[in-house]
């Protein structure tokens, strides 16, 4: 069979531009090039806790699922299992400073950490929600997966708020930034194509 000519990578690219292996490093300066949003996530009860993180993505509108990623060595690891849900609030621009709190080793633990926070115990599940928030989640833990030095939690939603429009925080290459949110038309435009019914 003749390959096909137009299907034949061509670059001009230095080789160190072609890709090395991955390490942590590398891992991290790759990974740090992807944008995303900015969240906290929270536990109640008697662990009650809260973390910055970006490590979080829908997974299925119907069934609801989410999913969160957790440092196998941070504290909010074992607070998500054992109390079996967990809280999202999805941070707004304005908000860099309670990002930069919540990822504050040298914060108060338990309660005394939401001390200076604007929040409400979730009516589903307790976990302290932002008052401020752009949104939030509550969440069942439904399975926990080995993701290597992370944990993986898939978590159902029970319970959803969104505030009016505002602006995100965003965090990309190692820093806090933002972005506003569209027209409303061009919005809808988009929407649509995130959400397309057909197979890609």
């Amino acid at each position: 069979m003749t390959a096909n000519p137009a299907m034949v990578p061509v670059s001009t690219a230095p080789s160190s531009a072609l890709g090395v292996a991955p390490d942590g490093r590398g891992m991290r300066d790759v990974m740090s090039r992807f944008a995303t949003g900015v969240t906290v996530l929270t536990v109640g009860g008697e662990q009650v806790h809260g973390m910055t993180a970006n490590a979080f993505t829908s997974v299925s509108l119907d069934p609801p699922l989410v999913l969160c990623c957790v440092d196998n060595r941070a504290w909010m690891n074992a607070a998500i299992a054992t109390a079996g849900s967990f809280g999202v609030s999805v941070l707004g621009a304005e908000q860099e400073d309670v990002a930069r709190y919540f990822a504050d080793r040298r914060r108060p633990m338990g309660d005394a950490q939401f001390a200076d926070a604007d929040w409400v115990p979730g009516p589903r599940t307790g976990a302290p929600v932002l008052s401020t928030a752009l949104a939030w989640l509550e969440c069942d833990l439904v399975e926990v997966r080995d993701g290597g030095d992370h944990s993986i939690f898939l978590g159902q939603v029970l319970n959803i708020h969104r505030s009016d429009d505002g602006s995100a925080l965003l965090f990309f290459g190692g820093s806090f930034g933002q972005i506003a949110p569209r027209p409303r038309l061009a919005r809808a435009r988009q929407l649509s194509l995130v959400y397309h019914e057909g197979p890609w």
